[in-house]
């Protein structure tokens, strides 16, 4: 395959041959099988992109699509043969519009970058994952992320107002809406917003601002049982309504580890079975001590600490934040990311205990996830790979079994494909794969994610 072509589209110097390709765009977070793509392209704005995959399309090339590479699904990883499609030049903050409230953005975006300049102009991009350094708004569109502020703000859906994509024959489909309202035909945004690539490239997006947290209080608790949490939970969502932004709750053996790999000693002077980190906007510090207050009379929690200062608040969050480093030091890792029912979340979090250290031997199953929107986490390290089907089986069938999802915010992917029938019906899936190859009938885009053509 000559690539002549595609190095006169982007330019000699983004455009990387077989074997030159650096390592860093060959691997994610899983740590899966590195593969030999064709060529890594890294076009420089939409108009690139349009033409390189005009290109691709009329010759049946594969492509796989690239922003920070942090996803947990394998749906950026290389497979043999592929275009990589990096998204890393579209990094330009385009426009803030501090009147409306509103930022437009190139895909390359990193969060981080996006969040800075939000705050800068007076507004909050509200909108927080642990990746914030390194994930770009792109993907996350892509996968319609989550993270830690959903309970209050919603996933990523909610903060996109308008985007720019290219379809796979470099159609540029451009609805770069600034308005909250806009009910004039289909909201095309909404296809591209967690298709996860596959039925189009976004390029650019216009994204909804907030005003600036006021008043934050940040506490963690201790817990005896996950009966407890929910009792915690209904309390403060009750006692301080509209004002609970983060409850997330770590399992005794996650939070040991995070100590471990933070360097921190452990919040409390004695160890708990579970731990609640908790985040409210807009309410005094007196208010949520009296609510906390209340729930330790009432034995609902043991024990609780109330930020005095950003050092300890952003002390709290580190345990939390600290996955990255602990499915790093994993020799193999599988990142289940489930969404289950609330009531039923503490059940299958101790059966899933007992039956992958019965059934998976070497394993080490870490717990945490943000239960108020009822994603529970697993990050499972695994001694080899010729594990993870069965460690897959068990997780997903007790999701199936609970009325779960396979996947809350991390996509679907390479990894969970196979899967997807545990939560979608046969009719679902069949309408995803006409979807798909209506858009893509060549099928270029991220071939063999999320469903076959």
């Amino acid at each position: 395959m000559t690539l002549d072509d595609l190095r006169g589209i982007v330019g000699p110097a983004h455009l990387a041959e077989a074997g030159a390709i650096e390592p860093r765009y060959l691997v994610d977070e899983t740590g899966g099988p590195r593969a030999a793509p064709a060529c890594m392209v890294r076009p420089a704005d939409t108009r690139e992109v349009s033409a390189v995959l005009a290109w691709c399309n009329e010759r049946r090339q594969p492509v796989v699509v690239q922003g920070g590479r942090t996803g947990m699904a394998r749906g950026a990883l290389p497979l043999d043969g592929e275009v990589v499609l990096s998204l890393e030049r579209l990094r330009a903050i385009e426009d803030i519009d501090a009147t409306a409230g509103t930022m437009t953005v190139g895909a390359g975006v990193v969060l981080q970058a996006a969040q800075e300049a939000a705050e800068a102009a007076g507004w909050r991009l509200a909108v927080d994952i642990g990746a914030r350094g390194s994930c770009t708004l792109g993907g996350m569109i892509a996968t319609n992320a989550g993270g830690n502020q959903v309970l209050r703000y919603g996933m990523m859906r909610e903060h996109v107002l308008g985007l720019e994509a290219v379809l796979a024959d470099g159609t540029i489909v451009s609805s770069m809406n600034v308005m909250l309202k806009n009910n004039a035909g289909y909201d095309l945004k909404q296809l591209f917003i967690g298709s996860e690539g596959t039925l189009g490239v976004v390029t650019r997006a216009v994204m909804r601002l907030r005003p600036p947290a006021a008043g934050v209080q940040t506490a963690i608790c201790a817990l005896v049982d996950y009966a407890d949490a929910l009792a915690l939970f209904q309390r403060l969502e009750r006692s301080l309504p509209s004002a609970l932004t983060g409850f997330e709750l770590m399992w005794r053996d996650y939070l040991d580890h995070a100590a471990v790999h933070t360097g921190m000693a452990p919040p409390f002077d004695r160890a708990y079975p579970l731990y609640v980190l908790v985040e409210i906007e807009g309410v005094e510090e007196e208010g949520v001590a009296e609510v906390l207050g209340d729930a330790l009379a009432a034995h609902v929690i043991q024990d609780a600490i109330v930020a005095r200062s950003e050092r300890e608040r952003l002390r709290f969050w580190a345990f939390r934040d600290a996955v990255g480093a602990i499915v790093n030091a994993m020799a193999v890792v599988e990142p289940f990311d489930v969404s289950i029912p609330m009531a039923r979340i503490g059940g299958v979090v101790a059966a899933l205990r007992d039956q992958l250290l019965a059934e998976v031997p070497g394993c080490s199953p870490l717990f945490f996830g943000h239960i108020g929107d009822g994603n529970l986490h697993l990050a499972l390290g695994l001694p080899e790979e010729a594990l993870r089907p069965i460690a897959e089986a068990i997780v997903y069938d007790a999701v199936a079994d609970a009325g779960g999802s396979i996947s809350a915010e991390h996509g679907i992917g390479l990894l969970k494909r196979q899967w997807l029938g545990h939560s979608r019906t046969s009719a679902e899936i069949g309408l995803m794969r006409r979807l798909r190859g209506m858009m893509d009938p060549n099928h270029i885009l991220n071939r063999h994610r999320v469903v076959e053509g």
